[in-house]
């Protein structure tokens, strides 16, 4: 008996096991907690619902859910050919997807738009890695969607997500908090006001908002530690270290994150809090390490993730660590692992040889790919620290204060203002 999903697409499953999975679907949607027990809920309800396993997978691969991503894909491979022409394709695209090929689901979109979780699954934001490597291709996407999804709030800050990657952060702020209006619950919506006030210097006025935020209209959210991780950030660029680690000790101890996040969020922090004038005492990142299992820093799963164990590596002093993973990326299929991800690695081991200034000129040549990484500019600015850390480890002060340069000159930084100043007085 076919049931209806939150967008009115057809779900080949009994009532319950519908209402389970439109659970689950709205909970992604609003970055809340319990996804993945809702759509686990649906199969137990329904063991013949392809889509229930469906996005199973797709959450264990993305968002790093307890789940074994090879049963359920197999299960939904095995059952989707008893659904709906839309579900066979969600079912082969989440399939093609994990495998590392794009193509169907983006082609999925083209005729059901109102996929929502595929969609969702589109766009590199904070649930998901996105199904392409430019960003103006993910931004096509979604705005090709929007007759599908008039004034409906989740879109809405979907689409201010786009807009402030586009550097349009008036649109997204309009978006964005016109969405949360409508739901204030709205993570994604959330999530792009929290970047529109970083990227324009608003600290004060996104710290206050996304502290308030984070206690009250998203205590809910699964990936709260972002959200902290984003008012940590306001923190930091303020220069107030004391903040930053009332905000570590509160929201962003790596016990208190979930999967991945330790590593995302928590230890992002860690490493460029360690970098900044100023920092004394600064949490060791063994914290992090020691809660991951072995593959996520040796054979992450994604360049994203890879880019932040090979920072979290660095930090850990493990250079046996960096060469592995550099060695594995390197003989990857993937061409960002092996043109991006693998010289990355290489550069971060150099610095623990010493060999800074080489260090220096890798990260400087890989600049201009590395968003082919994924994540946010906000997130891949560690990149650009850690070769700042390795223009001053390499007395090149000259050119690490043209780079601190052209960070204030994207936005104000008090951080970066101390950062400069103490090149200045280095080079004396």
């Amino acid at each position: 008996m076919l049931q209806r999903d939150s967008y009115g697409l057809a779900l080949t499953c009994g009532r319950d096991a519908a209402v389970a999975y439109c659970e689950g679907l709205g909970t992604v949607l609003r970055l809340g907690h319990g996804a993945t027990a809702a759509f686990a809920r649906s199969v137990v309800l329904d063991p013949g619902f392809a889509l229930g396993h469906a996005a199973l997978a797709l959450l264990g691969h993305e968002m790093c859910a307890p789940v074994d991503i090879a049963a359920r894909l197999r299960d939904a491979r095995r059952l989707a050919p008893a659904a709906t022409e839309r579900e066979r394709s969600h079912v082969h695209a989440v399939d093609r997807h994990l495998q590392g090929d794009p193509a169907p689901l983006v082609r999925h979109l083209e005729t059901w738009p109102v996929d929502a979780l595929l969609l969702s699954t589109a766009m590199p934001t904070i649930a998901f890695a996105g199904v392409t490597e430019v960003p103006e291709q993910a931004w096509r996407i979604v705005e090709g969607a929007q007759p599908a999804y008039g004034d409906d709030w989740w879109y809405a800050g979907l689409l201010a997500f786009v807009r402030q990657e586009q550097r349009r952060f008036d649109e997204a702020m309009e978006l964005s908090c016109a969405s949360l209006a409508a739901e204030p619950r709205a993570g994604h919506s959330a999530h792009a006001r929290a970047h529109a006030h970083y990227e324009t210097g608003d600290h004060d006025a996104g710290l206050a908002w996304m502290s308030d935020w984070v206690v009250r209209d998203g205590a809910g959210t699964d990936s709260l530690s972002h959200f902290s991780w984003h008012a940590a950030l306001h923190e930091l660029s303020m220069g107030d270290l004391d903040a930053v680690r009332r905000r570590y000790e509160t929201q962003l101890r790596p016990e208190t994150t979930v999967g991945c996040r330790a590593l995302v969020d928590t230890g992002s922090l860690l490493f460029r809090w360690a970098l900044t004038p100023g920092a004394r005492d600064v949490p060791a990142m063994t914290e992090v390490t020691s809660r991951l299992e072995p593959q996520t820093l040796q054979r992450p799963a994604t360049p994203f993730l890879a880019m932040h164990a090979a920072v979290a590596l660095l930090a850990t002093d493990d250079r046996a660590g960096l060469l592995s993973l550099e060695r594995w990326a390197a003989a990857h299929e993937h061409p960002t692992q092996v043109t991006v991800v693998a010289p990355l690695a290489r550069s971060l081991r150099q610095m623990l040889d010493g060999a800074c200034s080489l260090a220096a000129d890798g990260l400087r040549d890989l600049a201009p790919q590395v968003w082919r990484l994924g994540g946010s500019d906000a997130q891949r600015e560690i990149v650009e620290e850690a070769r700042i850390a390795a223009l001053l480890r390499g007395d090149r002060y000259d050119e690490a204060r043209a780079l601190i340069d052209a960070r204030m000159d994207r936005r104000p930084c008090r951080r970066d203002e101390q950062w400069r100043r103490d090149t200045e007085v280095t080079r004396r």
